[in-house]
């Protein structure tokens, strides 16, 4: 329906620019006009403002106005009836609406990227926004796209296995691409085109087996996740660990939890810090640093105190919320 709106205008703006061509060729032939003066009546007889010939008519000239006349209240008509028709239908406004977000995500830059809104993408995407970081989803499911808009979701409707959608949510501006189709298939297709799109993209995706699983870490993807296998490892350790289950549950990195855990590159930290042992940002902070990562490498659990913090290191932060706040407050010092 949308296409047959969009051709219909384009259709009568062609017919106006037609009559005014008309308009143009009739008088510089019949009533041998210079361009200017053949053009200035057409306007003036195309628009019925009636200011007057520029030179007398003979009848010729007169009956090819009557029939430039007619001719232009036909067009007119008919444009009437489509700009009618256009905003009516409400596609004016959708017009507008989609023009909106495609400049927000035309502005989108180190965005992160989740193809799918089913069950694992909606939790990507709760938890992505308590993050305050910027999301676009691709999604091609009716239902799924009026859920988008309803909580104002920023998305791309469209398969996200092909290139041009990846490309329409801006992928090579992109800082993190997460896979969440119910399909390995798809997942993997997903996971190739975007690291061909972006080689620099953080990629996370879903699978269902280990042998997809592998094929779609040798596709590109840095993390891969079965969410069956994270579930049933879930609840065994419920059996065996109760205790440090709900423990560990109590540290998930949620807003709402008495205690957070955080990561902060040691880049970020005051200039007086880097270099200097782990023990003085838990001396500043009350915060304590219950992992390290060097540079890519494995993590340290529980490093030693007085372990230099090298500036392309990663430190792993747990702490209160009001000791976090002391943290944040020390980054942005």
């Amino acid at each position: 329906m949308n296409a047959i709106f969009k051709t219909r205008l384009h259709k009568a703006i062609f017919l106006l620019i037609l009559v005014v061509i008309i308009g143009v060729l009739g008088y510089m032939n019949l009533a041998n006009y210079n361009f200017i003066d053949a053009f200035y009546m057409t306007i003036i007889t195309v628009s019925t403002v009636g200011f007057g010939e520029v030179h007398p008519m003979d009848a010729d000239d007169k009956l090819f106005t009557t029939f430039l006349i007619l001719l232009s209240l036909t067009v007119f008509g008919y444009i009437i009836s489509v700009l009618t028709e256009y905003i009516v239908n409400g596609k004016f406004l959708e017009d507008i609406k989609t023009k909106k977000v495609e400049k927000q995500i035309n502005q989108l830059e180190n965005h992160t990227i989740v193809c799918g809104y089913g069950r694992n993408g909606r939790q990507a995407v709760e938890k992505l926004i308590r993050f305050n970081e910027p999301i676009l989803v691709i999604e091609k499911n009716p239902e799924m796209i009026k859920k988008l808009e309803e909580q104002k979701i920023l998305y791309v409707n469209g398969d996200a296995t092909e290139d041009s959608v990846l490309e329409k949510a801006k992928v090579k501006n992109a800082a993190n691409l997460i896979a969440c189709l119910p399909s390995d298939a798809s997942n993997l297709y997903i996971v190739l085109s975007a690291k061909q799109l972006n080689d620099k993209l953080n990629i996370v995706s879903r699978a269902s087996c280990e042998s997809a699983s592998r094929k779609i870490k040798i596709g590109g993807a840095n993390n891969v996740i079965m969410p069956d296998r994270l579930g049933g490892d879930h609840m065994a350790s419920l059996i065996v660990t109760p205790n440090v289950v709900h423990f560990i549950d109590n540290l998930a990195i949620e807003e709402e939890s008495h205690s957070n855990v955080v990561e902060i590159p040691v880049k970020k930290l005051p200039s007086h810090l880097i270099n200097q042992p782990i023990q003085k940002i838990q001396e500043e902070t009350s915060c304590t640093v219950i992992g390290y990562k060097v540079n890519d490498k494995d993590f340290i659990v529980n490093p030693d105190s007085q372990m230099p913090m090298q500036k392309d290191d990663l430190l792993i932060v747990l702490g209160q919320h009001s000791q976090l706040e002391n943290l944040s407050n020390l980054i942005k010092v």
